[in-house]
């Protein structure tokens, strides 16, 4: 009998194009503090495909043992957690989707009906927000979530921790995690206080390049025809990919911002009129993480104006007086700012 081999996602540098959507993910794997990303675009277009890819490629990080929040030290480990060992283990970067019809108790937690009814114990069992602890958290068709998990991923977003008071129980845990959304926007728009949540934003489109539609054809379909072979013909691709990942990790810090570059991302805010100050930081952050990754001890002008469209697009009050698009008016400011 055959040994059963597990096929994997899509390869994430096999994706043709697409090369924003690509690099703003690549941003936040280096630096989880950017926020997470927004992928809005036409149906097809490679979103979900990209983030399942995305998940195969991320490194693996150090947990403790049996913990259901994947917590980094014994120390960490929640109170009412009994699973837990003081090993720690290597485990892939976790992954959650976050289905539309999800319950609020599937995502937040809730008592474990099974050992209530077998043993008469007040047991927590943990949601979808426990298992992206220190991960992703994957929503397609954002902009169709129902207003109360809104609400309810906002205040998580905001304080990095899920607390659950139900049914006798009282119960609190790290829930910091990147937010990867996707959607079509012909079906809806996203509640301002959530895209603001959001560090990156990305418009993707169907390329219209025959060439380039053409190779995605042959890639899909040598996948669809041989996936084992596939992924081991793109596996070193990847793997280089991770391994220039890990080590923009290691380098981000030691990237200088001075104060040109401040200067700069306040005079981009300043002229697309974008509220508070999150601009310019996701900016900053994005700006560095993306430095580190090609290898620069620096933070230039040109790493600004290569993020600036993700980094802002998505935080410009409206213009009626304006019919361009939220794209081309940041790209518009970024010439006259930054020449």
């Amino acid at each position: 009998m055959k040994d059963v081999i597990e096929i994997g996602p899509f390869p994430f540098s096999a994706i043709v194009g697409q090369d924003e959507m690509k690099r703003a993910m690549i941003l936040t794997a280096i630096d989880a503090g950017i926020g997470g990303v927004l992928v809005f675009g036409d149906r097809g277009t490679g979103k979900s495909t990209a983030v399942r890819g995305l998940a195969a490629l991320l490194p693996q990080i150090q947990a403790v043992q049996g913990c259901p929040v994947n917590s980094a030290q014994f120390a960490d480990v929640p109170q009412w957690v009994t699973s837990a060992t003081d090993a720690m283990v290597d485990i892939p970067t976790p992954v959650i989707d976050l289905p539309l019809g999800a319950t609020e108790d599937r995502v937040v937690g809730a008592l474990d009906i099974e050992k209530a009814l077998t043993k008469g114990e007040k047991a927590f069992e943990p949601g979808l927000l426990a298992r992206a602890n220190r991960g992703y958290l994957y929503i397609d068709e954002v902009n169709l979530l129902e207003d109360h998990l809104v609400d309810l991923l906002l205040d998580v977003a905001q304080s990095g921790q899920n607390v659950v008071e139900r049914e006798g129980l009282s119960i609190r845990h790290a829930a910091r995690f990147v937010l990867v959304g996707s959607g079509n926007p012909e079906e809806g728009e996203l509640r301002p206080q959530l895209l603001d949540r959001f560090g990156l934003s990305v418009e993707v489109e169907s390329p219209t390049d025959i060439e380039m539609r053409i190779d995605v054809i042959r890639r899909r379909d040598a996948y669809d025809r041989d996936p084992q072979e596939f992924c081991i013909e793109w596996s070193g691709a990847d793997a280089e990919l991770r391994a220039r990942i890990i080590e923009a990790r290691t380098r981000l810090d030691t990237v200088d911002a001075d104060d040109a570059a401040l200067h700069d991302c306040a005079a981009l805010c300043i002229a697309l009129g974008s509220d508070g100050l999150r601009g310019e930081l996701t900016l900053l952050r994005a700006a560095r993480a993306l430095a580190a990754f090609q290898g620069d001890t620096s933070v230039t002008r040109d790493h600004l104006r290569r993020v600036a469209p993700s980094a802002l697009r998505h935080r410009l009050r409206r213009d009626p007086l304006d019919e361009a698009g939220s794209t081309a008016r940041v790209n518009r400011v970024v010439d006259e700012v930054l020449g």
